[in-house]
């Protein structure tokens, strides 16, 4: 991944990355945890008359949810919350795709879909390509002594396993990256998400019509030939899954994966443990998602008058859903502001709940473990650099440190 000098975190200013960090609350290291504790305190679940009507609801009213019981009876109500108000807005840019699709449309093409993330081609993809093509990114500093691993690997190595997955030739990766970053900036830049969206259409309209006639080792042979029930996808839902893999497959992972690094990193004990030990990866990788979840919030809208612990939430209202907040909720996990790799495991909802839990999270786990091993195997005495200055992870909507600068031995 080509990237420009400039500006304050070492990018060109007109970056489309960085501009859509500022704009998703990036700027500085302000923390939105103290916040999500007064919430919880305050109760589960708040209401205001917020009119947001150019984006979700008709009737005016902003609900949000704090607590983890809320956040879980909402993800997993599909019939009192829909998805649906996500189509006015990603909808446009991306088309028509499971996000913002309900039940039982959401089953079939959901079900659809997942023939192209096996447990056997898990399997496949970790050893013939993520673990190679990671390798192939720290060989190009591990004689350095130092990097920015947020910029020299972990942000540009998950689109470069999107990008590996579905086919495309390596060259036509730096475009790739910048198209699917200014297309998820659509809050930044509409007309530029836009013409994004129109260029990747155009890009992977020839991919999938000679993967339909020529299969090939690839995701999109998968899904040009999948089929549920006799139903198969047309081009244009190929189309909205391919522009909704490229935020959901590589901008989370990359902030999970950099989010659970900056704790390790941060907490040199529990680091010297996970090194010695991987065993311990599983939990760790648990944890990091729980402690630093990469968004801190979805959003659905109410479909009728219901009732979410103890308070009232009227038909058309948005619901927003804070998993930051539910994934620190301190009557489910003690002390949850720690960090703590060796805490009881319980579910977290870094990945939410019910139909939408996430399609690619074992995806998502398994790229987190490659890398991880990887850095502890060929970068021996690996630590921040004491003389970078102060490193933090950042983001009111999501989250992950802006820079990881390291040395080792």
């Amino acid at each position: 991944m080509d990237v420009q000098p400039g500006g304050a975190t070492g990018v060109a200013d007109d970056d489309p990355f960085e501009e859509f960090n500022r704009a998703m609350g990036a700027d500085g290291d302000a923390s939105p945890y103290p916040g999500f504790v007064e919430a919880r305190a305050a109760g589960a679940v708040h209401g205001s008359g917020v009119d947001i009507s150019d984006g979700w609801d008709s009737a005016g009213a902003v609900f949000t949810a704090y607590t983890f019981d809320a956040v879980q009876k909402i993800l997993t109500d599909g019939e009192a919350f829909s998805s649906g108000g996500y189509g006015d807005i990603m909808g446009v840019v991306m088309g028509r795709s499971i996000l913002e699709m309900d039940e039982p449309e959401h089953h079939t093409y959901r079900s659809i879909l997942q023939q192209a993330f096996t447990r056997g081609e898990m399997a496949r993809w970790e050893t013939e390509l993520v673990g190679p093509l990671v390798n192939s990114m720290i060989d190009q500093f591990a004689d350095d002594g130092h990097a920015d691993l947020v910029r020299q690997l972990l942000f540009p190595f998950p689109v470069a396993v999107i990008a590996a997955l579905l086919g495309l030739p390596a060259e036509d990766l730096p475009e790739f990256h910048r198209l699917a970053v200014e297309l998820i900036g659509v809050t930044v830049d509409w007309d530029r998400a836009l013409a994004s969206s129109a260029k990747l259409r155009d890009y992977f309209s020839g991919i999938v019509a000679e993967r339909r006639v020529h299969p090939a080792d690839d995701m999109i042979s998968v899904l040009a030939n999948a089929e549920q029930d006799g139903q198969r996808l047309t081009d244009e839902e190929i189309f909205a899954f391919l522009r909704l893999l490229l935020p959901a497959g590589a901008e989370t992972t990359y902030r999970s994966s950099s989010n659970l690094l900056y704790g390790l990193l941060t907490h040199r004990d529990q680091f010297g443990a996970l090194h010695a030990d991987r065993t311990l990866m599983p939990q760790a990788i648990e944890e990091g998602l729980r402690w630093e979840p990469p968004l801190l919030l979805i959003a659905r809208s109410a479909t009728r008058d219901t009732e979410v612990c103890g308070t009232a939430i009227p038909a058309g209202a948005s619901v927003i859903v804070m998993l930051g907040s539910a994934n620190r909720d301190e009557t489910r996990w003690p002390d949850p502001a720690r960090f703590d790799i060796f805490r009881e495991r319980r579910p977290h909802a870094a990945f939410a709940y019910g139909p939408h839990l996430c399609l690619g999270m074992h995806l998502a786990r398994m790229e987190t473990q490659v890398a991880l091993n990887a850095l502890f195997d060929r970068l021996p005495g690996l630590r921040l650099d004491p003389a970078a200055g102060d490193q933090y992870i950042s983001g009111s909507v999501f989250r992950a440190p802006p820079r990881l600068e390291v040395v080792w031995d």
